[in-house]
């Protein structure tokens, strides 16, 4: 059977794959077609590898195109159109995410401090900055989302609602000290700010660029000995991280932070393996 026509086949009897393993079983009858008019059992293992590795670095994307063409030839040698497999014995791992960075405690006292000792661009900054790092720190809220907050949640209330990705909307609690920095930065701001306006205003009294906010970070890391992975978002990674070490639920958490997926979650607080060992030899009535 020519390898063209056996992945047509093969996409055709597999109409119940996921989205993701029909997009790259697509690709896989492009790579047929570009490869030419040859038999199944003339694809060698490095013109499967071709196919797996492309020019891409490897990723979740290479393991998806290495289990799509097993499966491909797992239904062409079960139906006799083939009498081998060309595929590699064995891929290289799919690299670790990297962990985001934590705040420790005390580089958080640390941080709050430093930001409100010094202005750069107008005496408000100490005010502005305060308040959108207990808003990270103290609600868990993505940057954009603290800048989006307006007029109308001044006095600041005891929660928030807040629309988050995917225009998903989630009630976050304010604890008193996110409250009151939101309340003193809305005095001082001279800007007056109409329900359906942003709060946070830049010096010439536009909306708050998150750029700014970002390099005012990088001045405060960079004074405290902090690395660059220590960004504003990595706040509501150490909210999440935070939250956890002290009993908080993974799904509690995951509803505060507005994520879709458990699994999401729990890659952005860096479940500890040996905290999850204590847990379950204390929870476990066999442990």
């Amino acid at each position: 059977m020519k390898l063209q026509q056996a992945a047509d086949q093969y996409i055709s009897h597999k109409r119940s794959l996921g989205m993701q393993c029909q997009t790259m079983a697509r690709q896989l009858r492009a790579f047929c077609k570009a490869s030419g008019d040859v038999n199944v059992d003339e694809v060698r293992t490095d013109t499967a590898r071709a196919f797996i590795y492309g020019s891409g670095p490897v990723t979740s994307n290479l393991h998806g195109k290495f289990h799509v063409l097993r499966g491909f030839y797992r239904y062409l040698l079960s139906r006799g159109y083939a009498t081998s497999s060309p595929l590699p014995v064995q891929i290289p791992k799919e690299p670790e995410r990297l962990r985001p960075y934590i705040y420790s405690r005390a580089e958080l006292h640390c941080l709050l401090q430093a930001a409100q000792k010094e202005s750069h661009w107008c005496k408000l900054e100490p005010a502005t900055l305060r308040a959108l790092l207990l808003l990270l720190y103290g609600a868990g809220l993505r940057l954009s989302e603290a800048l989006s907050i307006t007029g109308k949640d001044v006095p600041a209330p005891q929660s928030l609602r807040i629309m988050g990705k995917g225009r998903k909307v989630r009630l976050v609690p304010l604890i008193q000290p996110v409250r009151e920095a939101v309340n003193h930065y809305a005095k001082l701001c001279p800007y007056a700010s109409a329900p359906d306006e942003p709060i946070f205003r830049g010096l010439k009294g536009g909306p708050l660029n998150p750029r700014m906010v970002q390099r005012l970070m990088e001045s405060l890391r960079h004074r405290l000995g902090l690395p660059e992975t220590a960004t504003p978002h990595a706040m509501r990674h150490s909210f999440a991280t935070h939250l956890l070490a002290n009993g908080g639920d993974l799904r509690s958490i995951q509803a505060l932070l507005g994520h879709a997926s458990l699994s999401t979650t729990q890659i952005y607080t860096g479940v500890d393996a040996a905290r999850l060992m204590k847990v379950h030899a204390e929870a476990h009535p066999r442990a």
